[in-house]
């Protein structure tokens, strides 16, 4: 279910959490981390409880409408043999791997930009092109080998350098005149955001073009899923187990 606009995303009351570098959202990454006592649940409410708040993390921005008809009950597994064993993955961790193929999520990921709603509105305004063609639709879908960019003035980390104006103009205007080449730009860290600046291994980042290619669907390893996410593989799990038995 999509969230309700009136209900702050970042509530320390609430404690849900989302795709954002925001401070609250880190405060409340922490707390969350504690166990979770659900001995006084039932194996519905369990259910229930876990898809609540891994879909606040995974896309509260989409309908339900919208996530079931990504859902899908085959999850994508490497069974890769470690030291002769071959131990079950955690699966269930990449129960919301489909949405990592939208064009929102993909800008997010890339840490092209702070949050997901961000992200969502970089698309919505133009400044994301999927293989050189424009796509203002957050809910597009990459397929395997799309290269996606954005334009690098939009995007909050990169700032111009620290050359004077009539330097950055003499030389925008001369680089202008022969190459077509942009006034260069410097990265420049947010506050908070540290924790979220890395790079899921089903992407390839290139930062100097600010662009990205998807390889392919994440999978999972024996020992590791692909899939960042704050919630362990058993919440997953439960979330997957409601959305199999409720699938239409």
């Amino acid at each position: 279910m999509v969230r309700n606009a009136t209900i702050p995303a970042f509530s320390l009351r609430r404690q849900m959490l989302r795709m954002s570098w925001n401070k609250y959202n880190l405060y409340n990454m922490t707390q969350r981390s504690r166990v979770v006592n659900n001995s006084n649940k039932t194996l519905y409410q369990q259910k229930w409880a876990s898809k609540k708040d891994t879909r606040a993390y995974h896309g509260d921005q989409i309908t339900e409408r919208q996530w079931q008809s990504m859902f899908k009950t085959r999850l994508p597994t490497a069974n890769t043999k470690v030291g002769g064993v071959e131990p079950h993955p955690p699966v269930f961790a990449l129960t919301y791997a489909e949405m990592e193929r939208r064009l929102d999520f993909i800008v997010f990921r890339s840490n092209f930009a702070p949050s997901i709603y961000a992200a969502r509105q970089l698309v919505g305004h133009g400044k994301v092109t999927v293989n050189g063609k424009p796509m203002p639709f957050p809910s597009h879908r990459v397929t395997d080998g799309d290269i996606v960019t954005v334009e690098p003035t939009s995007i909050l980390t990169l700032k111009k350098t620290s050359k004077s104006a009539e330097e950055s103009a003499e030389a925008s205007s001369e680089e202008g005149a022969t190459s077509g080449h942009a006034a260069p730009m410097e990265f420049v860290p947010q506050p908070f955001s540290q924790p979220f600046l890395f790079v899921p291994d089903y992407l390839e980042v290139n930062y100097n073009t600010c662009s990205t290619v998807f390889l392919r669907s994440p999978i999972s390893r024996p020992g590791k899923t692909e899939i960042p996410s704050p919630f362990p593989p058993q919440m997953h799990a439960l979330a997957y187990e409601f959305y199999a038995r409720n699938r239409k």
